[in-house]
Protein backbone atom coordinates (compact mmCIF):
# COMPACT_ATOMS: atom_id res chain seq x y z
CA UNK A 1 0.00 0.00 0.00
CA UNK A 2 2.74 2.47 0.82
CA UNK A 3 4.23 2.29 -2.67
CA UNK A 4 0.87 3.61 -3.87
CA UNK A 5 1.04 6.61 -1.52
CA UNK A 6 4.52 7.39 -2.90
CA UNK A 7 3.23 7.12 -6.48
CA UNK A 8 0.28 9.38 -5.68
CA UNK A 9 2.55 11.97 -4.04
CA UNK A 10 4.99 11.97 -6.96
CA UNK A 11 2.14 12.12 -9.52
CA UNK A 12 0.99 15.33 -7.86
CA UNK A 13 4.36 16.97 -7.11
CA UNK A 14 6.82 15.52 -9.66
CA UNK A 15 4.94 13.57 -12.35
CA UNK A 16 8.11 12.79 -14.29
CA UNK A 17 9.64 10.94 -11.31
CA UNK A 18 8.62 7.29 -11.04
CA UNK A 19 8.79 4.62 -8.39
CA UNK A 20 10.75 1.72 -9.80
CA UNK A 21 9.73 -1.76 -8.75
CA UNK A 22 12.82 -3.89 -8.10
CA UNK A 23 13.15 -7.65 -8.46
CA UNK A 24 14.76 -7.89 -5.02
CA UNK A 25 14.80 -5.95 -1.76
CA UNK A 26 16.69 -2.68 -1.86
CA UNK A 27 20.06 -2.91 -0.12
CA UNK A 28 22.67 -0.19 -0.31
CA UNK A 29 25.43 -2.23 -1.96
CA UNK A 30 23.08 -3.82 -4.49
CA UNK A 31 21.35 -0.51 -5.34
CA UNK A 32 24.72 1.21 -5.69
CA UNK A 33 25.90 -1.39 -8.19
CA UNK A 34 22.57 -1.67 -10.02
CA UNK A 35 22.24 2.08 -10.58
CA UNK A 36 25.98 2.74 -10.90
CA UNK A 37 26.11 5.29 -8.13
CA UNK A 38 28.26 5.65 -5.05
CA UNK A 39 26.96 4.10 -1.81
CA UNK A 40 26.71 7.67 -0.51
CA UNK A 41 24.06 8.35 -3.17
CA UNK A 42 21.71 5.78 -1.64
CA UNK A 43 19.81 8.33 0.47
CA UNK A 44 18.69 6.81 3.73
CA UNK A 45 15.55 7.95 5.48
CA UNK A 46 15.96 8.17 9.24
CA UNK A 47 13.13 8.83 11.67
CA UNK A 48 14.46 10.65 14.71
CA UNK A 49 12.83 11.63 17.98
CA UNK A 50 14.11 14.97 19.23
CA UNK A 51 14.31 15.40 23.02
CA UNK A 52 11.43 12.91 23.46
CA UNK A 53 9.01 15.54 22.12
CA UNK A 54 9.06 15.70 18.31
CA UNK A 55 9.58 13.20 15.50
CA UNK A 56 11.35 14.25 12.30
CA UNK A 57 12.62 12.66 9.11
CA UNK A 58 16.25 13.10 8.14
CA UNK A 59 17.43 12.21 4.66
CA UNK A 60 21.15 11.45 4.69
CA UNK A 61 23.85 9.97 2.50
CA UNK A 62 24.22 6.21 2.65
CA UNK A 63 27.77 6.53 4.00
CA UNK A 64 26.95 9.14 6.64
CA UNK A 65 26.27 8.93 10.34
CA UNK A 66 24.41 11.39 12.50
CA UNK A 67 26.77 13.53 14.57
CA UNK A 68 25.01 13.73 17.94
CA UNK A 69 26.54 17.07 18.90
CA UNK A 70 25.60 18.73 15.59
CA UNK A 71 22.09 17.25 15.71
CA UNK A 72 21.52 18.48 19.26
CA UNK A 73 22.41 22.04 18.25
CA UNK A 74 20.40 22.02 15.00
CA UNK A 75 17.29 20.28 16.37
CA UNK A 76 17.36 21.83 19.83
CA UNK A 77 17.65 18.58 21.73
CA UNK A 78 19.09 15.08 21.74
CA UNK A 79 18.17 13.05 18.65
CA UNK A 80 17.38 9.35 19.05
CA UNK A 81 16.49 6.85 16.37
CA UNK A 82 12.86 5.75 16.42
CA UNK A 83 12.47 1.94 16.43
CA UNK A 84 11.77 0.48 12.97
CA UNK A 85 8.26 -0.67 13.84
CA UNK A 86 7.26 2.73 15.19
CA UNK A 87 8.93 4.50 12.26
CA UNK A 88 6.80 2.38 9.91
CA UNK A 89 3.66 3.45 11.77
CA UNK A 90 4.67 7.13 11.61
CA UNK A 91 5.61 7.13 7.92
CA UNK A 92 3.39 4.43 6.45
CA UNK A 93 6.52 2.92 4.86
CA UNK A 94 8.25 -0.30 5.85
CA UNK A 95 11.93 -0.31 6.84
CA UNK A 96 13.98 -0.71 3.67
CA UNK A 97 11.46 1.33 1.71
CA UNK A 98 11.25 4.51 3.77
CA UNK A 99 11.32 7.80 1.94
CA UNK A 100 10.05 11.37 2.40
CA UNK A 101 7.22 10.94 -0.13
CA UNK A 102 3.61 9.99 0.56
CA UNK A 103 3.85 10.01 4.35
CA UNK A 104 0.80 9.20 6.46
CA UNK A 105 1.92 11.61 9.22
CA UNK A 106 2.88 15.22 8.80
CA UNK A 107 6.50 15.08 9.94
CA UNK A 108 9.10 17.82 9.46
CA UNK A 109 11.61 16.71 6.82
CA UNK A 110 15.29 17.61 6.81
CA UNK A 111 18.01 16.84 4.28
CA UNK A 112 21.64 16.71 5.30
CA UNK A 113 23.85 19.07 3.30
CA UNK A 114 26.09 16.21 2.14
CA UNK A 115 23.33 15.13 -0.27
CA UNK A 116 24.00 18.29 -2.28
CA UNK A 117 27.25 16.71 -3.53
CA UNK A 118 25.25 14.67 -6.03
CA UNK A 119 23.11 15.30 -9.10
CA UNK A 120 20.95 12.29 -8.22
CA UNK A 121 20.28 10.10 -5.21
CA UNK A 122 18.34 6.85 -4.88
CA UNK A 123 15.87 6.58 -2.04
CA UNK A 124 13.26 4.09 -0.99
CA UNK A 125 9.97 3.90 -2.81
CA UNK A 126 7.66 3.09 0.08
CA UNK A 127 8.27 -0.67 -0.03
CA UNK A 128 11.33 -2.91 0.22
CA UNK A 129 11.16 -3.54 -3.54
CA UNK A 130 10.77 0.11 -4.52
CA UNK A 131 13.24 2.87 -5.36
CA UNK A 132 13.14 6.46 -6.58
CA UNK A 133 15.96 8.23 -8.43
CA UNK A 134 15.77 11.97 -7.92
CA UNK A 135 17.88 15.12 -7.75
CA UNK A 136 18.34 15.83 -4.02
CA UNK A 137 17.53 19.52 -4.53
CA UNK A 138 14.23 18.55 -6.09
CA UNK A 139 13.54 15.99 -3.36
CA UNK A 140 13.95 18.74 -0.77
CA UNK A 141 11.84 21.19 -2.76
CA UNK A 142 8.82 18.92 -3.31
CA UNK A 143 8.80 17.70 0.30
CA UNK A 144 9.36 21.12 1.88
CA UNK A 145 12.56 19.85 3.49
CA UNK A 146 15.00 22.09 5.28
CA UNK A 147 18.73 21.68 4.63
CA UNK A 148 20.80 20.99 7.74
CA UNK A 149 24.38 20.01 8.65
CA UNK A 150 24.00 17.12 11.11
CA UNK A 151 25.97 14.23 9.60
CA UNK A 152 29.57 13.18 9.25
CA UNK A 153 30.77 11.06 6.37
CA UNK A 154 32.06 7.65 7.40
CA UNK A 155 35.74 7.09 6.88
CA UNK A 156 36.68 3.57 5.82
CA UNK A 157 39.56 2.25 7.69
Amino acid sequence: MSIESVRAFLAQHAPDVVVMVLDRPSETSWLSAAFRVEPAQIAKCLVLRIADREDVILMACGDARVDNAKAKVVFGGKARFVAAEEAAVLTGHVPGGMCPFGLISSLPIYCDLQLKRFDVVVTGGGATHGAVIIDPLRMAAITGAEWVDVCDQRVSG
